[in-house]
Order: structure tokens, then sequence, then C-alpha cells
């Protein structure tokens, strides 16, 4: 994407982290994994991550993470993985509530950013300012605990909230 788009950021430092029914103990993560039947989507970045590094797990792939979450609601896979946002939001959506949990133990980084024309330093650097500022007033925060918060996700505050890169 680097190759395209100019990015301002990150705003944010998730990471890819697994998603399993709530009474389910067994999966601690990634390395727990062996033998079990994982979901992602297909083509997806976190799918080839799995397919790369942990080549003992069955790894399903549907279309949507939404077919993954009811497949592992109704028993036909063990685990959902993606980032460890995406998959709060499943589990803290009412359907969901108390039935799903999110691991807890991210196994990559990924930051978000902002896309932007490619080379628009001046407009990265506004977005920039814009993200810090954010940063200082607290408004990331409230922003944080709005959206991630009722999923009683916890943010890792070693890389979060981030500094943003230096536009180029």
């Amino acid at each position: 994407r680097k190759e395209k788009v100019s990015f301002a950021g990150p705003y944010f430092i998730a990471g890819q982290d697994l998603l399993v029914k709530s009474d389910d103990s067994s999966i601690t993560g990634p390395d727990a994994l062996k033998g079990k039947k994982l979901c992602s989507v297909k083509g997806s970045t976190p799918a080839a991550k799995v397919k790369d590094k942990y080549p003992d797990v069955q790894l399903q792939e549907y279309d949507t993470y939404s077919k993954c979450v009811e497949a592992l609601v109704g028993g036909a896979v063990d685990a959902v993985t993606t980032d460890n946002t995406i998959l709060a939001g499943y589990a803290s959506q009412p359907a969901y509530k108390g039935k799903l949990k999110v691991v807890g133990k991210t196994f990559s980084t990924e930051k978000y950013g902002i896309g932007l024309k490619k080379g628009d330093t001046a407009l990265c650097q506004k977005v920039t300012d814009a993200l810090n500022q954010m940063v200082t007033l607290g408004h990331w925060q409230t922003a944080v605990d709005a959206n991630l918060g009722p999923a009683g996700f916890t943010v890792d505050k070693a890389t979060n909230p981030p500094k943003p890169d230096a536009c180029s």
C-alpha cells in the first residue's frame, strides 16, 4: 500500500488475536491452536500469517468475519482470528455478549493510519498535528473508551497512544 498511498499516523496500534467461546480455556494463544479449527477471511493478512507461522492449525477460510463468528458460536470452528479491535467488536455485540471473549495475546503489530494522496506531506502534517492534539486534549482516549470499552477491551499502554511517524 505504501507504494501507492502515503499515510499519516499511526493513530492506533492493534494486533492479531483470537476470539473464542467464553468458557474455552484451552486456547490461550496461537501456540495452543495445534489441531484446532481456526477461521479467518479468505485472502486476508491474518489468514496468510496463520498459514505461514502455524501450519498445524486447521484453517477454515470464509468470505466474512461475521460468518466466522457464526461458525464459532455454532461449534463448527474453535476460534476466529483477525485484529483484536475487530474481535472485541464482535464480543461486545448483544447477540454474543458473555458468549465470546478475546484471548488477549496478540501475535502481530497492526498500525492503523490514515491514507492520503501519495506524497502529500502538507496534508499529512495537518493530520499528524490533529492526531497529536487529540491525544493531548484527551479526545483520543475518549474515542477509544467509547468504541472499544464496551467490549472490555484493554488498550496496550506500551504502544498506545502511538507517536505518529514523520511525514515523508
